[in-house]
C-alpha cells in the first residue's frame, strides 16, 4: 500500500466535537484520485493509525478533506487529531480504499448517523454529479451537533437531504420502517453510523424483505469481542509449513506478528479488512464488522486481528 506524506492545509470546525481536516501535496501537485465511500490511514502518531473516509469532492485532485469526532473514550486517534494537528502540520496517510462503493442501481438510498455521514457526503456528491437518483437521511443528536449541515443545506441537492435531530420535533423523527418499506424496487440501501443505529436499519430492511446484495454498510468503529469461554487452538500455515498455538489471551494477529509473518493490518478491530486472510480448512469464529453474511458463510476467510475458530485447527494460505 503507497503512502503519502501530505500538509493539513485547513482545519474547521464542522460541529460540537467535529473537525475537519484538508489535506494536500507540500508541493501543491495532484492527488490519487478517489471515489465516493474511500478512506484513508492516518497515521495520527507513533503506532496509532486510523481510518478515515474522505468527504470531500471525489473529482477534487489538490485536496482531500476529513472529518474526525473527539471520541470520549479516544485511545489516541481522535484525541491526537483534536489536539495536536494543525493548519501546517504533516501527516502521513495510505492511498485511498474502497470497501464501501456505489454501485449502479435505479435509486440509491443514503443513511447517516453522526460521523458517518462522512461517506454518504461523498455519495451525494457524486450521485447527483453523475445525475443518479437518491435521496439521504441524516440523523444526530441536535443541530449543533450535525456536521456540514449549512453545506448540505446549501447543496445543489439539498432538497433530497432530510435530517431528523433527536431533540426535534416528533414529526421530524427518522422512522426506518417508514423510510425504507416506501423504497421503490431496485433501491440500494447506503449505511454509515454508530452500531447501534446501523444494526436498526439494517435489521428493519432485512424484515422488510430487502435483499443483501442491496444493503451497503460501513462500520467506523468495532470492538474485539472476547469472551471467557473462548480457547486456545492451532493454525497451521500453508505455505510456510509452520503450526502456530493461538491461546485464548492473543489474537491469531498478534501470534503472527510475534512468528515474524508478515501481515498487512491497520485497524485491529475487524473493521478495515486490511487483514483479510484465506482460510483453506477449518471453521473460523467471524467476530469482525467487515464481512458480510453471505461472505462470513462461505468460510473462506477472516480477519486475524479479531476473530477466532471454532475448531480445533485452521489452516490458513500463508
Amino acid at each position: 500500500m503507497d503512502e503519502l506524506e501530505l500538509i493539513v492545509s485547513r482545519r474547521r470546525q464542522e460541529a460540537e466535537g467535529i473537525c475537519s481536516f484538508e489535506l494536500a501535496r507540500p508541493d501543491g501537485g495532484e492527488l490519487p484520485p478517489f471515489t465516493a465511500g474511500a478512506h484513508i490511514d492516518v497515521y495520527v502518531q507513533p503506532g496509532v493509525v486510523r481510518q478515515y473516509s474522505l468527504c470531500g469532492e471525489p473529482g477534487d485532485r489538490r485536496r482531500w478533506r476529513i472529518a474526525v469526532l473527539r471520541e470520549p473514550a479516544s485511545r489516541g486517534g481522535s484525541a491526537g487529531m483534536h489536539d495536536e494537528v494543525k493548519p501546517g502540520s504533516t501527516l502521513r496517510v495510505s492511498t485511498p480504499r474502497n470497501h464501501f462503493a456505489l454501485v449502479p442501481a435505479p435509486h440509491s438510498l443514503l443513511l447517516a448517523g453522526g460521523i458517518g455521514v462522512t461517506p454518504i457526503l461523498a455519495m451525494a456528491k457524486t450521485l447527483h454529479r453523475e445525475g443518479g437518483s437518491f435521496e439521504m437521511h441524516y440523523c444526530t443528536r441536535s443541530p449543533g451537533r450535525t456536521a456540514f449541515l449549512d453545506e448540505l443545506r446549501a447543496a445543489a441537492f439539498g432538497q433530497r437531504a432530510r435530517f431528523h435531530f433527536d431533540d426535534g420535533l416528533p414529526a421530524q423523527k427518522f422512522d426506518a420502517d417508514s423510510v425504507l418499506s416506501g423504497a421503490q424496487p431496485g433501491t440500494h440501501l447506503y449505511v454509515c453510523g454508530p452500531s447501534g443505529f446501523m444494526d436498526h436499519v439494517l435489521g428493519t430492511a432485512r424484515r422488510l424483505g430487502w435483499a443483501e446484495e442491496r444493503l451497503h454498510r460501513e462500520y467506523f468503529a468495532g470492538s474485539v469481542v472476547s469472551s471467557p469461554a473462548d480457547t486456545g487452538f492451532d493454525i497451521q500455515l500453508a505455505r510456510s509449513k509452520r503450526t502456530l498455538q493461538i491461546p485464548a489471551d492473543k489474537s491469531v494477529l498478534q501470534v503472527l506478528l510475534d512468528g515474524g509473518i508478515d501481515v498487512a493490518f491497520s485497524c485491529e478491530s475487524g473493521v478495515c479488512g486490511s487483514c483479510l486472510t484465506p482460510v483453506l480448512e477449518g471453521t473460523p469464529d467471524h467476530r469482525d464488522s467487515y464481512l458480510t453474511d453471505a461472505e462470513r458463510a462461505a468460510n473462506d476467510q477472516f480477519t486475524p486481528c479479531c476473530s477466532r475458530s471454532k475448531t480445533p485447527v485452521l489452516i490458513l494460505d500463508l
